[in-house]
């Protein structure tokens, strides 16, 4: 039990508003420059198609992540990029956790509290997701008859 006075379902909203403010407010500003050139930011080795999904998920997924916008979709592709960056600073770069990985990782892990818990209440997803379910209702024949009496 928190001693907080506003404890329940808005802290944990208000801490996942958080964390996608600043995930997604540096996924955008590290998204950015390779939008500039997503094609060729990681040079001749990596095929150009790779390189592109990986600046269009951290642009975009960041933008996404702000707003809470399809947040599982673009949890999704930043998982995938942090998980190909953690394996390239493991297995190609041969790099120590601090100073190599450790970026990647605390992202990887964000993406994937995002996928599985969701964005909260703060987000469009959820604004789109009850616009859905009361538009169900009140097409529904009961809330018809109720409105009836």
């Amino acid at each position: 039990m928190s001693a907080l006075p506003f404890a329940g379902v808005a802290d944990a909203s208000l801490g996942l508003l958080a964390i996608r403010i600043v995930a997604g407010s540096a996924f955008v500003l590290h998204g950015w420059p390779k939008m500039r050139d997503p094609f060729a930011w990681m040079g001749k080795r990596t095929p150009r198609l790779f390189q592109a999904m990986a600046a269009v998920a951290e642009f975009g997924g960041g933008i996404a992540w702000i707003f809470g916008l399809l947040t599982p979709l673009a949890s999704l592709g930043i998982a995938c990029t942090m998980a190909v960056a953690i394996g390239r600073h493991v297995l190609v770069k041969r790099d120590p956790f601090i100073g190599g990985y450790e970026l990647a990782s605390v992202y990887f892990c964000i993406a994937l509290l995002l996928l599985i818990c969701g964005p909260g209440r703060f987000s469009v997803d959820w604004i789109w997701k009850n616009a859905k379910v009361r538009s169900r209702c009140s097409r529904s024949p009961r809330a018809r008859t109720h409105r009836r009496r």
